[in-house]
C-alpha cells in the first residue's frame, strides 16, 4: 500500500485516497460510491441541500477491511533463517554485501544505481576502521522460510542455505532452534530444513498456484534487511515469468515490496494458503523496485514432498536439446504459428533417440499438454516420472505426427557423445548470400575445440551488410544443414543456399554448431 499518497490524518476522506488504496477496498468489497458534488446555485432551496447532504452521507466510503485476522493466523508459521559459513573466495563481493540479508536474491546483470557510490562513500565514512575479514571468519547470512509441518519441516530457498556451516531457525517470539538439511534442489532453487521439537509447532498449508490470476491479492511475509517478520501487500502482476535462473522457470510476478531477506518467505492469498515462495527481485541497486519473483506452489509442491522422502529430485529426460521458434523459422518449417519447441540436438541412445525424434522437428504437444513456449516442455518433461510413456504430436516434414516415448531417468552428469572422425570434404572454398565457406579440417576443428562427431562446413567470413551478419552469424560457425539437408563441403552448400533463393524461397532453415552446440537460425533472403 503506497503510504505517500494516503490521506493525512482529518483530511479529507477520499480525495487524496490513492488508485491502489480504492483498487483494495473494491477487492475487498468496500463500497467506494463517489457522489457528484456540483457547485450550489445562489438561493438554492434548504430542501435541496438537506438532499445533497443526505445523498454525500449515504454514498460515503466504509472502512476498508483489516488483513490483521489474516496474517494473525499465518504469522506465528513463518520463520527467519540465520545461515553461518566460513568466508571464503566465493563470497559476494562488497556489492553484493552492501544490505544485510541473503546472498544475492536479486537477478544479476542489471546496470548499477548512481547511488552506488554514495553509498560505498556513506559507508567508508561511517566505518573507516572497517578491515578486511581475518582467516576463517565467519559470516552470517539472513532469509526466511516457512513451516509446513507440525513435526518442524521448513521451506525456504536453496541460495539461502548455500553451503552453510550451520543453519538456525528463529521463531517470532525469538526463540532460535538448529536446523539440519534435509535436501536441496539447486534447479528450482528450493530446500528443506527439519528442526526437532518436542511440541507441534504452527504450520501453513500450500494453495493451488494455478487458479491464481494475475490482479489476484497477495501478502508477503519474510525478514527483509534482517528486520524480522515483515508484511507487505500488493497483486499477481504476470504468470509464467522465464527470467532464465533455471532450466523450470515458471515464477509468479508480483509487486509486493520485497527486499534482501525476503527469499524463501511465503507468499499467500486471501485465505491464508501458501501460493508462492518468494525468490528473486529485478533491481539495479539491491532494493525494492516492484518487480519480484516467486515460485508457485504447484511446482513447488511435488519438490518439497520428493526432498522430504528421497532427500533429492528425481526428474523426467527426454533426452533434446531445444529451442525458440522464431517466426522465420515457424515460416521456414511451414507452421503457422511461432509456438512450440524446435528439436536441435538429440542426444544417441536417449529416449527421445529411441522414440525417433529427429533434429528439425517441433514438439507441439507432450502428454496432452501443449507446448505453447519454449520453458513449458523441460518443465513437463521434468515432472514426469520416469518409466511413463507419454504421446507427443510434433511437426515434420510439413504436417503433423504422432509419437510415442518411454521417459528415462534425468541423469546425473550427462556426457556428450562422440563419434570417431570420418572422411574429410572436398577443400574448395565457396561463398553465397555474403557467407564465405571454408573446409572443416581436422586443424580448424582443433582450433575451434569442436568433437569429430562435427559435421559440415565453417564459415570463414561474414559480409556486413548481409542478412546473415543481421542474424548474428559469424566466422567460426559450423553450418550443419540447410533445409534440413547435411552439408558436406563449401562448393555443395554454397550451391543449396544460390538454389533456395533462385527458387523464390524467402525462408532458409540453417543448422549450426557454434562452440560445440546445435543452433536452428531461420535466415530471409527476401
Amino acid at each position: 500500500m503506497d503510504h505517500n499518497n494516503m490521506p493525512a490524518r482529518g483530511g479529507p476522506p477520499l480525495r487524496k485516497r490513492s488508485f491502489r488504496t480504492m483498487l483494495l477496498a473494491t477487492a475487498l468489497g468496500a463500497s467506494l460510491a463517489v457522489p457528484t458534488l456540483a457547485p450550489m446555485a445562489f438561493g438554492q432551496s434548504q430542501m435541496g441541500a438537506q438532499n445533497l447532504t443526505q445523498q454525500t452521507q449515504q454514498a460515503a466510503p466504509q472502512t476498508l477491511p483489516s488483513l490483521s485476522p489474516i496474517i494473525k493466523k499465518v504469522m506465528p508459521a513463518v520463520v527467519n533463517i540465520s545461515v553461518t559459513s566460513k568466508v571464503t573466495d566465493n563470497t559476494p563481493s562488497e556489492d553484493q554485501q552492501a544490505f544485510p540479508g541473503d546472498n544475492g536474491n536479486s537477478i544479476p546483470n542489471f546496470p548499477p544505481s548512481p547511488f552506488d557510490e554514495f553509498l560505498r562513500r556513506f559507508f567508508e565514512q561511517q566505518m573507516p576502521n572497517m578491515q578486511a575479514p581475518p582467516p576463517n571468519a565467519k559470516r552470517v547470512a539472513l532469509g526466511s522460510g516457512f513451516i509446513i509441518d507440525p513435526q518442524g519441516y521448513v521451506v525456504t530457498n536453496n541460495h539461502v542455505v548455500g553451503e552453510s556451516g550451520t543453519v538456525t531457525v528463529i521463531f517470532q517470539d525469538n526463540t532460535k532452534h538448529p536446523a539440519k538439511i534435509v535436501g536441496r534442489d539447486p534447479k528450482t532453487d528450493l530446500a528443506l530444513l527439519k528442526i526437532d521439537t518436542k511440541k507441534p509447532l504452527p504450520y501453513v498449508t500450500w494453495g493451488d498456484s494455478s487458479v491464481a490470476n494475475v490482479g489476484d491479492w497477495i501478502i508477503a511475509v519474510g525478514n527483509p534487511f534482517g528486520l524480522g517478520g515483515t508484511v507487505t501487500t500488493g497483486i499477481i502482476s504476470a504468470r509464467g515469468r522465464d527470467i532464465h535462473s533455471g532450466p523450470f522457470d515458471d515464477f509468479l510476478q508480483l509487486d509486493a515490496p520485497i527486499n534482501r531477506g525476503n527469499s524463501g518467505g511465503p507468499t499467500f492469498n486471501m485465505q491464508g494458503q501458501v501460493i508462492g515462495i518468494n525468490t528473486a527481485i529485478y533491481s539495479p541497486n539491491g532494493g525494492s523496485v516492484g518487480i519480484g519473483f516467486a515460485i508457485p506452489s504447484n511446482l513447488a509442491k511435488n519438490i518439497i514432498t520428493q526432498l522430504r522422502e528421497h532427500g533429492k529430485v528425481e526428474r523426467g529426460w527426454l533426452g533434446v536439446q531445444i529451442q525458440e521458434v522464431t517466426p522465420d523459422i515457424a515460416s521456414s518449417l511451414g507452421l503457422k504459428n511461432d509456438h512450440g519447441a524446435l528439436v536441435a540436438d538429440v542426444t544417441p541412445d536417449s529416449p527421445a533417440a529411441k522414440a525417433g525424434l529427429k533434429q528439425g522437428d517441433v514438439i507441439l504437444s507432450y502428454n496432452g499438454h501443449p507446448v505453447d513456449q519454449l520453458h513449458d516442455l523441460p518443465r513437463l518433461v521434468a515432472e514426469t516420472p520416469a518409466g511413463k510413456r507419454v504421446d507427443m504430436t510434433i511437426w515434420r516434414g510439413g504436417k503433423e505426427e504422432q509419437v510415442q516415448a518411454n521417459v528415462g531417468q534425468m541423469p546425473s552428469n550427462e556426457q556428450v557423445a562422440s563419434n570417431e572422425e570420418g572422411q574429410q570434404a572436398s577443400p574448395d572454398r565457396a561463398s553465397a548470400l555474403g557467407i564465405q565457406l571454408g573446409k572443416l579440417d581436422n586443424r580448424t576443428r582443433q582450433r575451434l575445440g569442436l568433437k569429430g562427431s562435427v559435421k559440415g562446413v565453417v564459415v570463414t567470413n561474414v559480409q556486413q551488410d548481409s542478412p546473415a551478419a543481421d542474424l548474428g552469424i559469424e566466422p567460426g560457425d559450423v553450418i550443419v544443414a540447410i533445409n534440413q539437408q547435411p552439408v558436406s563441403n563449401p562448393g555443395e552448400a554454397a550451391q543449396k543456399l544460390r538454389e533456395a533463393q533462385q527458387s523464390g524461397n524467402k525462408h532458409l532453415l540453417l543448422l549450426l554448431n557454434r562452440h560445440g552446440t546445435n543452433e536452428y537460425i531461420g535466415l530471409s533472403v527476401g
